[in-house]
């Protein structure tokens, strides 16, 4: 596929616009719990503090879902101009998961998130508790039903193409929506965006302790994190090998690629390789039948290679591992699915990591002993997890080539017929350009919110905000008491 080619361009914008609207979506969905957790801590305690922790991070919160929205919209227009094809095969299907986002899942954020933002003073504290949960709940429903709409070009399900082959429709809603791989992608998505919400929270925490200011937010924010963090990198474990099940039973081109696998046989885990397609090997270290144990508990169980797989197979029989009926052929790019899969297993163990450098900082930390070296990996710990995820989607977006609807629909055949490669070209420059642009403006934002840091109000000695406040009652009182010795000389 030549580079000029308007299929390649296609991709390689909705490429770029899915990277930088997946940078700002995870962030949301991931701090969304930390707001409910830190009002959560309000309500118990009442204090001041915690109070500042929740508006704090609310603003971080809202900053973050405004330019993922205006992100995501991009996406959505993609869909008639680029992919035109697309969308009139699977406009009766694709419509219903995203009407539903909209309706029943994005609302409820946004009017929640109206209610944390504004109405803090005007009603009850456990309806503002229960509205910061809301919010997060929300988004969580939001990313479900986005899940949904990419599950089904996954793993269709619930389904008939018309006679004439020109569209998909729906016969079945819920054997559509909850697909073979909705809920084992949903948690295992929803999970990793709450792994990178949990480290940068850590990561804030860590630079203020760096800089030495809002120190006892610095190690509350670590050690909340921390909390988060471990829970959650141990709920990868479960998740993932339920991902990993439903693509070895579901999408054995998918696997084979994973594994850079040509020949039939038990599929192996390989650490790290390079791959040469043009012979078909890989030279790296590798465990046989690795992979094929995780997937089936049997290290024997026999999975087709890619050779196999580059023609239709209309029977999996031989297959016991493989729950399909029959597959069109195709394989998809081996070296960038093999790479980009090992990438993401590598990060996670670096996630583990981190997670043990966050639990040394805060028992120094609490110690009154600051190692900076240890800080500042914790502040550059969110790009870890930020990369496995990038890493993941690459795998399974990449990973279905040549079918952008796996077995129904080839990438080639779904791009608008009208598009031409220069049009592209100029919409790409000027994606780049504007999200460019957007992407300074937010960490200006954000990067100003982190240095002003909680603001505790009505406090005796907190931050600026606080002190102002202070201030200007001590210089009326004073202003009072002068008035009052005045009165007093004059009598």
């Amino acid at each position: 596929m030549e580079f000029l080619d308007v299929t390649a361009l296609a991709r390689l914008q909705f490429a770029i616009t899915v990277i930088f609207h997946f940078l700002f979506v995870p962030l949301s969905i991931g701090l969304g719990l930390f707001v409910a957790l830190a009002e959560t801590r309000y309500y118990r305690t009442k204090d001041p503090k915690d109070r500042a922790a929740t508006k704090f991070w609310a603003k971080i919160f809202t900053t973050t879902f405004v330019i993922g929205v205006a992100t995501g919209i991009t996406m959505e227009f993609s869909f008639g101009t680029n992919w035109a094809n697309y969308a009139r095969f699977v406009g009766d299907i694709f419509g219903a998961p995203l009407a539903a986002e909209a309706l029943l899942a994005f609302f409820l954020e946004s009017i929640f998130l109206g209610v944390v933002l504004f109405a803090r003073e005007k009603i009850a504290p456990k309806l503002y508790l229960v509205s910061t949960w809301l919010v997060f709940i929300g988004s969580a429903l939001s990313a479900l039903w986005i899940l949904i709409a990419n599950s089904w070009m996954q793993t269709p399900a619930g389904y008939e193409v018309l006679p004439d082959g020109s569209k998909a429709v729906i016969t079945d809603f819920w054997a559509a929506a909850l697909n073979p791989s909705t809920v084992a992608r949903y948690l295992h998505t929803v999970d990793a965006l709450l792994i990178l919400g949990s480290f940068c929270v850590i990561a804030i925490g860590a630079w203020y302790l760096v800089k030495k200011r809002n120190e006892e937010y610095g190690r509350s924010f670590i050690k909340t994190g921390l909390i988060v963090g471990i829970i959650t990198v141990v709920l990868m474990l479960p998740f993932a090998h339920m991902q990993a099940t439903v693509v070895a039973e579901q999408q054995p081109a998918k696997l084979a690629a994973m594994e850079a696998q040509w020949e039939d046989g038990p599929a192996p885990y390989t650490f790290f390789a390079w791959i040469d397609s043009d012979t078909q090997t890989r030279s790296g270290f590798e465990i046989a039948g690795f992979t094929s144990f995780l997937a089936t508990f049997d290290s024997q169980t026999v999975y087709p290679g890619l050779n196999t797989l580059s023609q239709p197979v209309t029977d999996f029989s031989a297959y016991p591992g493989v729950k399909v009926d029959s597959y069109q052929g195709g394989t998809p790019p081996v070296g960038l699915t093999f790479q980009s899969y090992h990438l993401m297993v590598t990060l996670y163990a670096a996630l583990i990591l981190w997670l043990i450098f966050a639990g040394v900082a805060l028992k120094k930390a609490k110690n009154g002993k600051f190692s900076k070296p240890l800080l500042y990996l914790l502040v550059f710990g969110p790009i870890v997890p930020f990369l496995s995820i990038q890493a993941g989607w690459m795998v399974a977006e990449v990973g279905r080539q040549p079918w952008v609807v796996y077995d129904l629909l080839l990438t080639d055949d779904a791009v608008s017929p009208v598009v031409t490669s220069v049009e592209l070209l100029i919409t790409i420059v000027l994606f780049v350009v504007f999200y460019a642009v957007l992407f300074i403006a937010w960490l200006r934002i954000i990067f100003r919110h982190i240095k002003e840091g909680p603001i505790v109000e009505n406090a005796v000695a907190g931050g600026a905000a606080a002190n102002v406040k202070e201030t200007e009652a001590g210089d009326a009182a004073t202003k009072a008491s002068a008035d009052s010795k005045g009165g007093g000389q004059d009598a």
